[in-house]
Formats: C-alpha cells, structure tokens, sequence
C-alpha cells in the first residue's frame, strides 16, 4: 500500500488508515481547538506525511466531516433512547429539535463541525437522502402512533426532513441572547405543536 511511517505500525487496509487518521484529527481536536488544527497536526499525531493524510481527505474540511461521521451512530441511539420517553406525536417531534440544537454542539466528534465553523459541511449532510431516512427510522421506532394525526409511514421521510432542517436552522442561526432548552421547547411547542395535534375530526 506504500504507506510511510504510521509510527511503524502501518494499517493492513484502506479502511483502517481512515478509521486511524480519523481518530488522529479527534485527537488533535480535542488538544488544538478546531480553529486550530491542521493537517500537519494530524500527520504529526500519526507518524506520518501530509501527503499521506491527502490521499485519504481532500481537505481538512472533508476530514472534518469524517470525524463527525464518526460519532453519528452512538448520538443517534442516545437520540432515539431520549425520544422514547415521549408518546405523543408532537413531543416527540418537538423533543427531537431541542434535543439535536443543544446536543449536537457538544458531541466530541459532530460538534466539531461547529466549533471549526463548516457548517455548510454540515447542513448538506443532514439534509441528504441518507440522513433523511436515517432520521424516518428514529421516528418510525420511538413509540409514537403516527397516524393519530394522520402521517402515514410513508410519509415519515417528509417529517424528518421538516424537523432537521429546523434543528439545522437554529443551530446554524443561534437566538441572541441564546436560549435555554426550556425557552427553545417553548418557542418550537407554540408553532410546530398545533400542526401535529390530532385534528378534532379524527378525534370523534
């Protein structure tokens, strides 16, 4: 594979020397700053050239967006495990926006994004037909009888689209001053809330 350095340990396969170089760059991350990472930071911590660390991530953007990646699926369950706590249709979605915009900044790996300010990194991503269907199958597993205010499973995709683009939007655009959880779960159950209460022809 042509590999240099590694520290003397070089990886036995492509996905390896990505998972490697990903975890470098957390590790640089968390020791630097994301303002101040670079990818000689992260050929440093490895062992070995930038060239190296180029053949694997374009850029430092793009390896930005790995190290988030990296971390998707554990927040994902925590997600879905806080969500399952609600039963109603328009909790669980209001719940689903406060939880990702003061979580996600936080997140060792996703909120790397932020902190480095690649935000549009991050929109486009969520707003992909990946993360999208990925979103439908959170809600498709929390305990919540969608179709008591009429949204077919089919149409859960529409759904989470609708609520990431708005957790998107409140994290890329931030209240100031900022909001605490209480106040965001307030603004977002006076508008989005109605809209997803069962309509009273279906509750007779």
């Amino acid at each position: 594979m042509g590999h240099h350095g590694w520290q003397g340990n070089p990886p036995r396969t492509e996905a390896e020397a990505r998972e490697r170089i990903v975890a470098a760059a957390a590790t640089c991350l968390e020791r630097f700053g994301p303002a101040k990472t670079t990818l000689s930071d992260v050929a440093g911590e490895l062992g070995v050239t930038r060239q190296t660390v180029y053949r694997y991530y374009a850029n430092l953007a793009e390896l930005f967006a790995a190290v988030a990646h990296a971390g998707l699926e554990d927040f994902v369950d925590r997600m879905q495990q806080h969500l399952s706590t609600f039963t109603t249709p328009s909790e669980a979605a209001i719940e689903s926006v406060v939880y990702a915009v003061h979580a996600i900044p936080q997140e060792r790996h996703i909120g790397a994004l932020f902190q480095a300010g690649e935000t549009d990194v991050f929109s486009r991503d969520t707003t992909s037909s990946m993360a999208v269907a990925l979103g439908a199958g959170i809600l498709r597993r929390i305990p919540v009888d969608w179709s008591e205010i009429g949204v077919e499973d089919d149409e859960l995709e529409g759904l989470a689209e609708i609520l990431m683009r708005l957790f998107v939007s409140f994290l890329q655009y931030p209240a100031d001053p900022p909001r605490s959880e209480d106040e965001l779960r307030a603004l977002v159950r006076r508008w989005l809330g109605p809209a997803l209460a069962p309509s009273r022809s279906r509750l007779d």
